[in-house]
């Protein structure tokens, strides 16, 4: 403990006796053993509180990493929303003008390759 064997426990205790006397001796012990038993849990609680703190500087660590991260996402995202807002710009007519495509996408879907029985059957 703090350096006190058993010769000098047995001295502090045979002083207390003689000055506090046999009858509230308990009593005091009972106190004593009280107030050291809100003193560990204050001190346990201490301890988890400054553990917390710690766990909550770890978090707030990967709170930053992943905003960090949202925040390039968003960049990247603005640039290429940008890109290919200058790329219609550039291909739709200064006058501004719509200009309607030179075949549809109907047209597209409507279109199919010849039949090879037919083109067989010509020949």
């Amino acid at each position: 403990m703090f350096g006190i064997g058993m010769p000098e426990m047995i001295l502090i205790l045979a002083i207390a006796l003689i000055v506090i006397g046999p009858k509230k001796l308990p009593d005091l012990a009972k106190s004593l053993g009280r107030t050291l038993g809100e003193f560990k849990k204050a001190t346990r609680d201490f301890k988890e509180t400054i553990e917390l703190d710690a766990d909550f500087k770890d978090i707030k660590d990967v709170k930053k990493t992943f905003d960090d991260i949202n925040d390039d996402f968003k960049e990247t995202i603005d640039v290429n929303l940008e890109s290919e807002n200058e790329k219609k710009s550039e291909s739709s007519p200064i006058d501004g003008k719509k200009q309607e495509p030179s075949i549809t996408d109907e047209e597209k879907f409507e279109s199919s390759p010849p039949d090879e029985d037919k083109t067989r059957k010509d020949n």
